[in-house]
C-alpha cells in the first residue's frame, strides 16, 4: 500500500479528538489509509490503457477474463498475469474449515441475510458523505439500482459459497473482477476535474475498501442478531475470517484487515465516529434503492403492493440501522417500527427448531439457495453479471461533501 501522510487531518475526518482518544494508533492508521491505493490493480489498468493503440473496452475485459480463466501466455499483460498469480497464492493463515463454517452460516441466514445485506450493509455504505462519492459519480446505483443490487447479491453469494474462494471458484473470479473495476473507476475519477481530492481523498482508497469488508462481515453479523437469528461467537469469528481473506483478494492491505470479530467491531465504531452525518447524496442513493419495487410495478394492484413493500422496507431499515441514521437518510417512521422488534423471538424460535429437526433444516437450506439464486438474477434483466471495466463515468454527480 502506498501511503502519504500529512500533519493536517483530511476534511472528511470528523470528531478526530474523540476518535484518537478512544482508538489511539488505529485511528492514525485508518486516516493514513485514506491516501492508500491498490498498486497492483492500478498497474494492470495502466498497462491495459498503455500505448498509442490503446485497447478498446471489449479487448480489455476479454484479456481479464482469459487471465482469470488461467491463460498465462504473452498475450496477457505482465501486470495482469502477476496480479492473478499473486491472488492465487493462499495466505498461510487461511483455514478452509473456518471458511466452510462461515459459508454454512450464510446459507442458514437465507432471506434474513438478504434483508440485512440490503438494508444494513448496502445502505450502511451510503452513509459516509465522502465514501459514497465514487458510487455517486459512477451513477450505477441511481441509474441501475436493480442491477447493482443483484450484482452485489451475486458477489456475496459467490464468495460465501463453500468452494467460491478456491482456485477456479466463482467467488475468486468475481472478486478479482471487482478489484479491477475499482481500479478503473479510481483512474477515471482522478482524471475527472470534479473530483475534489482535498475534500474526499483518494477515490476507493484503502480506508473505504476496508469499510466495505466490514459492512459485509461484522456489520452483517450484527444485523442478523438484531433480527433475532442466533449467531455463535465461533460463527462470528469464522465469518470475519472469511471476509479477511476476501479483503486480501480484493486489494486491502493485509495489515489493515481485522483478525477477530471484536477488532472488526471496534473498526466499525471508529468509522461511525469519524465518517460524518449522511448527506444529500446518501439520501439520493437510498431513495434509488427504495424505488425498485415501485419501478417494477406494472398494474394498479402491483403499485399498491409496492407501496406496502416500501413501508416494510422503511421499517426494516430503521430497525437495522437505528433511528438516528434512518432519520439522516430521510426514512420516515412507520407504525411497523413498533411491531418489528416483536418478530425477533419468533425468528429465534424458528432457528431453534431447525437445529432440532434435520428435515426442517434441509427444507430451509433449499429455500435459502432458491432465494439467493433469485435475488442475484432478478435485477439483471436476463444479462449475466460480468463486472466489466466501465468505459466512463455515467452521472452528473453532486460535488457536496
Amino acid at each position: 500500500m502506498h501511503v502519504q501522510t500529512s500533519l493536517a487531518l483530511p476534511p472528511r475526518v470528523h470528531n478526530a479528538e474523540e476518535a484518537r482518544a478512544r482508538f489511539g494508533a488505529r485511528f492514525d492508521a485508518l486516516v493514513a489509509a485514506l491516501e492508500g491505493s491498490d498498486g497492483a490493480a492500478d498497474a494492470v489498468i495502466a498497462e491495459l490503457h498503455a500505448g498509442d493503440a490503446s485497447r478498446d473496452r471489449a479487448e480489455r475485459n476479454a484479456l481479464i477474463g482469459r487471465a482469470i480463466a488461467g491463460d498465462r501466455s504473452s498475450a496477457i499483460p505482465a501486470s495482469l498475469r502477476a496480479l492473478v498469480e499473486e491472488t492465487s497464492a493462499v495466505p498461510a493463515w487461511v483455514d478452509r474449515g473456518r471458511i466452510a463454517r462461515a459459508s454454512a452460516l450464510f446459507r442458514r441466514a437465507g432471506p434474513l441475510g438478504g434483508l440485512v445485506l440490503a438494508f444494513r450493509s448496502l445502505i450502511g455504505g451510503y452513509v459516509a458523505p465522502a465514501g459514497n462519492k465514487p458510487l455517486v459519480f459512477s451513477g450505477r446505483l441511481r441509474e441501475q439500482a436493480p442491477r447493482r443490487l443483484a450484482e452485489t447479491s451475486r458477489f456475496v453469494t459467490a464468495v460465501t459459497s463453500e468452494d467460491g474462494l478456491k482456485p477456479g471458484g466463482e467467488g475468486l473470479a468475481i472478486t478479482l473482477r471487482v478489484r479491477l473495476m475499482h481500479a478503473q473507476v479510481r483512474r477515471l475519477l482522478l482524471r475527472d476535474e470534479r473530483w475534489d481530492l482535498e475534500r474526499w481523498d483518494l477515490p476507493i482508497n484503502q480506508h473505504d475498501m476496508l469499510a466495505t469488508i466490514l459492512l459485509f462481515s461484522s456489520v452483517f453479523i450484527d444485523g442478523l442478531r438484531v433480527l433475532g437469528m442466533p449467531v455463535s461467537q465461533r460463527e462470528s469469528e469464522d465469518y470475519v475470517h472469511l471476509w479477511r481473506y476476501v479483503g486480501v483478494i480484493i486489494g486491502v492491505d493485509p495489515k489493515l484487515l481485522p483478525r477477530s470479530f471484536a477488532a472488526a467491531s471496534a473498526d466499525v465504531e471508529l468509522l461511525r465516529v469519524t465518517c460524518g452525518a449522511p448527506d444529500e447524496d446518501s439520501r439520493e442513493l437510498t431513495r434509488a434503492l427504495f424505488e425498485i419495487p415501485r419501478a417494477a410495478a406494472k398494474t394498479p394492484l402491483e403499485r399498491r403492493l409496492a407501496g406496502l413493500r416500501v413501508t416494510v422496507m422503511h421499517a426494516l431499515c430503521r430497525r437495522l440501522l437505528g433511528d438516528e441514521i434512518a432519520d439522516g437518510l430521510g426514512l420516515a417512521a412507520t407504525p411497523l417500527d413498533r411491531v418489528l422488534p416483536l418478530t425477533s423471538p419468533m425468528v429465534r424460535g424458528v432457528h431453534g427448531l431447525r437445529r432440532l429437526s434435520p428435515r426442517l433444516d434441509g427444507l430451509a437450506q433449499r429455500l435459502s439457495a432458491a432465494y439467493w439464486e433469485h435475488s442475484s438474477t432478478a435485477g439483471l434483466g436476463g444479462r449475466p453479471a460480468t463486472y466489466p471495466l466501465p468505459q466512463g463515468l455515467r452521472s452528473t454527480a453532486q460535488t457536496r461533501a
